[in-house]
């Protein structure tokens, strides 16, 4: 799609993302190593609080969507020191072996084992293309596209701007080059956590002129790859990677052994930095939790 064309269609666009987003909900990145340079992350002083403005954008030629959702999981088995640092199934519409395990624990009827599965639990992620409008911490991100993943706090936010709840509020598409409006981030640190309770809209107005826009438009990532089947791991890959954190590996050859047997010191955790889904709290542990309940349903 041109710059052009996405122009005249934009009047439709908020009632066709809303409705994208709730048949997300009816439904249920490629891993590197090292951190990935299209990322942005908000940077926080000591105390834990940052500000930056952010301009989300539209779908690349060629998507439907200007974001997309997947799960993972990461945590450190108990009597192993292993780290599990997963992409979930579930983000793909396939059987996840943690998630089942963690369906059964959460249903166990036994507080005990609802704790085990919150600490292994789902992780929501959102991936979109922003322009960087402003970062006083790093300037020279401004002006630039980036990657920014972020939790069901900011999503939450967005869709709040193409539904508003009071009369005297008017619909906007955040991710609309001229009707949409720059996202100011807020963070807070509230007990630990980070907090984005107090991120705002600004007032709709365009990006740039259409000349600088074509530029921009030209610069967004695709998204498609954070759930393309492709990046994930298989079922029986993933079981035996658990199986090994969880101390329950005695069914392998001494080689698949040596292979799982990473060291904690080794771990990819230690080349993981903390991020937004590593820093909330448990944002989304209603939806979490419910979906362990109707997996279990299920069996």
């Amino acid at each position: 799609m041109s710059l052009a064309s996405l122009k005249r269609s934009r009047t439709s666009s908020i009632d066709k993302l809303v409705s994208a987003a709730a048949k997300l909900d009816e439904s249920a990145s490629t891993q590197k190593n090292g951190p990935d340079d299209r990322i942005w992350k908000p940077t926080v002083d000591k105390a834990g609080n940052g500000y930056a403005v952010i301009r989300f954008l539209p779908a690349t030629e060629g998507e439907e969507l200007p974001w997309v959702r997947y799960w993972d999981h990461g945590f450190k088995g108990d009597t192993t020191g292993l780290w599990y640092i997963e992409k979930s199934l579930t983000s793909i519409g396939q059987k996840d072996p943690l998630s089942e395990v963690n369906a059964k624990l959460w249903n166990s009827g036994v507080d005990a084992d609802k704790d085990i599965a919150r600490k292994q639990k789902r992780r929501l992620h959102y991936v979109s293309n922003i322009y960087v409008v402003s970062d006083s911490a790093n300037p020279d991100n401004e002006g630039k596209v980036f990657l920014y993943q972020y939790g069901k706090k900011i999503f939450d936010k967005l869709m709040d701007a193409m539904q508003p709840q009071f009369e005297d509020e008017d619909p906007i598409n955040p991710f609309d080059f001229w009707e949409g409006a720059d996202f100011k981030l807020k963070i807070r640190n509230v007990e630990g956590y980070r907090n984005y309770d107090r991120s705002e809209f600004a007032t709709p107005a365009p990006i740039a002129d259409d000349e600088t826009l074509e530029v921009v438009y030209k610069k967004l990532y695709p998204l498609n790859e954070f759930v393309d089947p492709a990046n994930y791991k298989s079922y029986d890959e993933l079981k035996a990677r658990l199986d090994a954190v969880l101390g329950r590996s005695g069914s392998f050859t001494p080689q698949q052994q040596e292979d799982l047997s990473v060291t904690a010191e080794s771990s990819p955790m230690k080349s993981v930095e903390p991020s937004e889904s590593l820093s909330i709290s448990d944002e989304d542990d209603d939806d979490t939790m419910s979906y362990f309940s109707k997996l279990a349903s299920e069996d």
